[in-house]
């Protein structure tokens, strides 16, 4: 089964969120009426078949407010965790500058960097090549971390490491 395309599309601030629960015309019509209703939006556009919306502002848009909106209308914004690899990391600074260049992409819900794995956790609906570009603009290197990898096993593995010894101090 394909995911839904997530993430932002070219041009202006957009979202595309993918939409669960739609089955009619009328459930389009009640997703992009509780879009449009968000400050700041100034388009918002429900495929019924691709299950999406595009959602366009002049501004950037602050997604926890969009997927509140679908949720009030009855529907759900599936999220998804993505793993980045990130290198070039030194300290805390840089871990800051990661989080916020990664909290600043549009569908972004939480973003979380841990500088001892070199690891970033990022949860939303985005597709990773703007997370990825997001890390490169602030001027780190970052690649897609994929479950069963031997760099997810690596990182594991590091993880638990660094529990215990948190533990142990």
């Amino acid at each position: 089964m394909n995911a839904p395309v997530r993430g932002v599309s070219a041009g202006r601030n957009a979202v595309i969120l993918p939409i669960e629960g739609m089955s009619c015309a009328s459930c389009v019509g009640r997703v992009e009426k509780a879009l449009k209703a968000v400050p700041g939006v100034e388009s918002a556009s429900v495929s019924l078949a691709t299950e999406r919306a595009e959602v366009t502002a002049e501004a950037p848009i602050a997604y926890g407010a969009l997927v509140a909106a679908v949720e009030d209308a009855g529907y759900a914004v599936p999220s998804t965790r993505t793993e980045l690899a990130i290198e070039g990391m030194t300290c805390a600074s840089c871990v800051a500058r990661v989080e916020r260049a990664l909290a600043a992409v549009p569908g972004v819900a939480v973003a979380r960097v841990n500088l001892a794995t070199e690891r970033a956790t990022i949860e939303g609906s985005v597709d990773t090549a703007f997370l990825v570009k997001a890390v490169e603009d602030a001027g780190y290197d970052a690649r897609v971390v994929t479950a069963g990898s031997p760099d997810a096993a690596a990182v594991a593995r590091m993880e638990a490491a660094a529990e215990r010894a948190d533990r142990r101090t």
